[in-house]
């Protein structure tokens, strides 16, 4: 079954743009990978620290190995520091 990710990011605003150079590497690895269907990212309007994922994955399973990659990990490693919150993950999926 497919898995539908939102992911809401709030960066502190003195790290915005490294945090945004991260956010954009990981589209680029991201979309190699063979269980991504669709990642997206989306910088606010009004709000230009806050940043959106929306992902469409095929499988549990794919998205797991997704969460292990070294791009994510590294990502991880900024949350405490460079956010102004942790990110806020919804799984849905098509009703």
């Amino acid at each position: 079954m497919k898995i539908h990710l939102t992911a809401i990011i709030k960066a502190k605003e003195e790290h915005q743009a490294e945090v945004l150079e991260v956010l954009q590497h990981m589209v680029e690895e991201t979309r190699k990978e063979e269980a991504c269907e669709l990642y997206s990212l989306h910088q606010g309007i009004e709000d230009k620290n806050e940043f959106v994922f929306y992902e469409i994955w095929k499988s549990e399973e794919g998205l797991a190995q997704h969460n292990q990659q070294p791009y994510i990990q590294a990502f991880g490693a900024l949350v405490d520091e460079k956010l102004q919150e942790k990110p806020q993950i919804y799984l849905t999926n098509i009703i």
